[in-house]
């Protein structure tokens, strides 16, 4: 314990899957954290475990694709823990369908909630961090930034723009602000199988997905976790702009 000790975190959709798994291990690594999710049920049960692990852990419950869920998020951290250094944006949707089936709600859903989250969520930090002269933002992209999976329009696009706003702040906040995103390939999370029904045959889908890895497996919620736990430590202080594929090496084809 301790790579994070006196850190102050916040880690959207924790609540499930990657998020959770790096929020428990955040917690064992002592940082502070305010955890965010939009079942109540899910993020009160992961909030009383965090708490047995490190008692300064708070939650939000919104919707992370509106300002207010994000600047109330900061708040609390602020308010809570005096001060804020480090966001992780983790929250994602899918929003499957073609682009002409794709509803233009479930377009502005999806986009909301992968990257106008990581924007205002960064806009409402970034002062906190500035101010401190220290801060890393951390988002959870995707592969799907680099690559087009079957009626995952708005996914894609959305994980293409977090990467490039994650460039755009390790350009301009440097050298105080680290920005960094982790491109998972397939995990076996609920997304994965939300994502598979895209496919005629979503469980052979996933099977194959693991069986294109390199090395012949799912990746697991805590191969990712470990991977944002060095990117947050000082181990990573040279690393900024940098978008790093966590993918069993399905990207090298």
């Amino acid at each position: 314990m301790g790579a994070l000790k006196d850190r102050v975190i916040i880690v959207t959709g924790a609540t499930s899957g990657m998020g959770r798994a790096m929020a428990k291990t955040f917690a064992e690594e002592g940082a502070s954290l305010v955890i965010a999710g939009r079942n109540r049920e899910r993020g009160e049960s992961l909030l009383a475990e965090l708490q047995q692990i490190h008692p300064n852990s708070a939650l939000v419950c919104g919707d992370i694709g509106t300002p207010d869920t994000n600047k109330e998020l900061v708040e609390t951290a602020v308010d809570r823990f005096g001060k804020l250094d480090t966001i992780v944006a983790n929250a994602g949707v899918l929003g499957l369908g073609e682009v002409t089936s794709l509803s233009i709600e479930s377009w502005h859903e999806t986009l909301n909630t992968n990257l106008s989250s990581l924007f205002y969520l960064a806009k409402y930090a970034l002062p906190h961090m500035l101010k401190n002269k220290f801060g890393i933002v951390l988002a959870n992209a995707s592969i799907a930034a680099f690559k087009a999976f079957p009626k995952h329009p708005a996914y894609c696009a959305s994980k293409a723009a977090q990467v490039a706003l994650i460039k755009q702040m390790a350009k301009d906040y440097g050298p105080l602000v680290r920005a960094n995103a982790i491109c998972p390939g397939p995990v076996d999370t609920p997304l994965i199988w939300d994502s598979a029904k895209a496919f005629e045959f979503p469980q052979e889908a996933v099977a194959q997905a693991a069986e294109a890895t390199l090395v012949q497996r799912l990746g697991t919620p805590d191969d990712i976790a470990k991977l944002a736990l060095f990117l947050l430590s000082e181990n990573a202080s040279f690393i900024t702009g940098s978008t790093i594929n966590i993918d069993g090496g399905i990207m090298v084809g």
